[in-house]
């Protein structure tokens, strides 16, 4: 049996055995019949095209809605969803029941539509293993540099979590407890990553917690203070959030766009003597961790 390898379109290439192509030898022709072969070939790059378009479309439109979930802290319908992602909501129920089926949805306890489910949980915790791998050696180097405490962590929701911290070498130190969540208006790093989110997405959640911890702030003043932040590109905490304590802080972006901030925190009586080292050793950890989230 002869194999022939033909391609079709330059984008399929299979091995087809003479036996496909029925022949007969008459004197010294050949008669080929069913000779349709060539019409399939064509018709099966063309259908493996369509799939893998369709198969690309599937997982954009199911990140959309996953995006749109992350950053909402209640439920949302299927309505609204379609309304964010700019889909029919027929389409959205389709990937959102697929979603379900795998746990990366699930349906809010309270009745309020979908929302993230259990299941991101892991790939989260694998995610933060990973950028706190990244960023080990640069907290490092922030503490050889200033002696003092060097922070990482992440906007969770309402607030920022400590994900790894490498303690200073004076003999008086703050240290933070990995997992401790902090709040956003009166913290460095809580400050610096409100000043990386559109106003109409920061309000919320500064008006909320304002409102939980039963805050009269002057939003006008904040705002303009987190334009500042922009400008800079550093926050300060000057006793706001625990009286003796000061820090500095910036954000950034991951891979996937969530928000981290590194922060170094020291006490009060400290701070001025450390305000200018400490601003530039951030800087330049800034400057080190955008070029490695772009590599």
């Amino acid at each position: 049996m002869h194999m022939h390898r033909i391609t079709v379109n330059n984008k399929v290439t299979m091995r087809i055995a003479c036996t496909a192509l029925r022949c007969r030898e008459i004197g010294a022709s050949l008669v080929i019949h069913d000779v349709k072969i060539w019409d399939e070939l064509d018709h099966m790059a063309n259908n493996n095209e369509k799939n893998g378009k369709s198969g690309i479309q599937v997982i954009s439109r199911a990140t959309a809605i996953l995006r749109v979930l992350r950053e909402t802290q209640t439920g949302m319908s299927f309505g609204q969803i379609a309304a964010q992602v700019g889909l029919p909501r027929s389409t959205v129920q389709r990937i959102s029941k697929a979603l379900t089926d795998e746990k990366f949805v699930i349906s809010d306890p309270q009745g309020g539509g979908l929302r993230l489910g259990p299941e991101l949980s892991a790939f989260a915790g694998a995610a933060q293993y990973n950028i706190v791998e990244h960023c080990r050696l640069f907290l490092t180097e922030l503490t050889q540099k200033t002696g003092e405490t060097a922070d990482l962590s992440v906007m969770r929701g309402i607030g920022m979590t400590f994900l790894d911290q490498v303690p200073g070498t004076h003999r008086l130190t703050t240290v933070s407890r990995v997992d401790e969540v902090f709040p956003l208006t009166t913290t460095a790093n809580g400050l610096s990553c409100l000043a990386q989110l559109p106003q109409d997405e920061a309000i919320p959640l500064i008006e909320a917690e304002w409102e939980r911890n039963g805050t009269n702030g002057d939003l006008v003043s904040l705002l303009d203070r987190l334009n500042t932040i922009r400008k800079t590109c550093l926050a300060y905490d000057l006793d706001e959030h625990s009286e003796g304590i000061s820090a500095i802080g910036f954000a950034f972006k991951d891979w996937g766009g969530t928000l981290h901030a590194f922060s170094v925190p020291m006490p009060s009586t400290r701070f001025a003597e450390m305000k200018e080292v400490v601003e530039g050793a951030l800087l330049v950890t800034m400057k080190n961790v955008t070029k490695m989230i772009a590599q």
